[in-house]
């Protein structure tokens, strides 16, 4: 049996890790893999029979908003892109102009998580890109390879009302959630063309192109937990992670260690509070989890994709218990 080393920030046993596949996640095989038991399934299956129940928190208006929440993420795409938008609804020609010269990667660092704070970042991060979190495909199972001069992720946090999470599992809080993701296309969209009207090149993503969590730890914004998520300093897992990746000389940040790991140990109300059953109560992480939904290697208390999912499906929308139980999270009690 393989002995654990101390829990450090993404752990990893590089004789087994690979680049995870984007395509095995259950929302890339939804739309695209038709031999998947969850191929064109949705969690707003029983949406409409839960609001027939008359329950409090998942009324017809409660549903109207949570679908609502995430329009900007959902729909405004150009927010994602990876080149210079144009054709903009302003009528307004823009100038085009010439690449900020600098050699101060640390003002420049400075000024960019300014700049994202100013368009509704919560925390920002950087560092120097690793790869190795880069998904190996997308949900279409197409290649992904980031340019070779982008070598610096800019990560952000966007904060989730705790008072809201703390409804979960009602559409309250899925509206909460959806909400964070359209607060997300915002500020990439927006921080991506800022970095470009510097001259340089900016890749912004949400949850597609890398993951996350991993990237966030090693920008400095926090360590993860049990419950499978970014646990910060300030809000603890009650918060969302979007990135932007970009080939402007920056001055990277590195990984913080503030009792997580520990904590998680003697800890187990998202566990607890898991409807699902999904979150496991090991005393400590390790490496044994399903390949089939987790990047392999990565030393952590892997969650069960498919029994989250499934009861998402049963709610007929978003759960954040996990959130909410958190005690990190300071959500107050519903």
């Amino acid at each position: 049996m393989r002995e654990n080393p101390a829990p450090q920030p993404c752990t990893i046993d590089e004789s087994v890790h690979k680049r995870f596949d984007q395509s095995k996640t259950i929302f890339a095989r939804i739309a695209h893999d038709k031999d998947s038991e969850f191929f064109g399934a949705s969690i707003y299956d029983n949406a409409k029979a839960i609001v027939a129940q008359g329950r409090q928190g998942y009324s017809r208006t409660d549903l109207a908003r949570a679908m609502g929440a995430w329009t900007a993420y959902d729909y405004f795409g150009k927010a994602f892109s990876w080149e210079p938008l144009g054709n903009a609804n302003n009528v307004l020609t823009k100038p085009n102009l010439e690449k900020l010269p600098t050699d101060d990667p640390p003002a420049l660092s400075a000024l960019v998580k300014d700049t994202a704070g100013f368009y509704g970042a919560t925390d920002t991060g950087i560092a120097r890109l690793n790869t190795r979190w880069v998904y190996a495909r997308d949900r279409q199972g197409r290649p992904i390879e980031i340019p070779e001069d982008c070598r610096f992720a800019i990560v952000m946090t966007i904060a989730m009302d705790p008072a809201a999470i703390a409804t979960s599992p009602n559409f309250t809080a899925c509206a909460e959630t959806g909400l964070a993701y359209s607060r997300m296309a915002f500020v990439i969209g927006c921080l991506a063309e800022f970095i470009r009207n510097l001259g340089y090149r900016a890749i912004p993503m949400g949850n597609d192109t890398a993951l996350s969590i991993p990237l966030a730890v090693d920008a400095g914004l926090g360590e993860l937990g049990r419950n499978g998520l970014l646990i910060t300093p300030d809000r603890g897992p009650c918060v969302r992670i979007c990135k932007v990746f970009t080939d402007m000389p920056l001055a990277p940040d590195h990984p913080i260690t503030f009792g997580v790991s520990d904590f998680c140990r003697s800890c187990a109300r998202c566990a607890d509070a898991c409807e699902a059953g999904a979150i496991r109560r090991d005393k400590d992480p390790s490496y044994d989890h399903d390949p089939e939904f987790n990047s392999p290697g990565v030393l952590r208390w892997a969650v069960d994709h498919k029994k989250c999912f499934n009861f998402w499906m049963k709610n007929g929308g978003e759960c954040s218990n996990c959130i909410a139980a958190c005690p990190l999270s300071h959500c107050p009690k519903s």
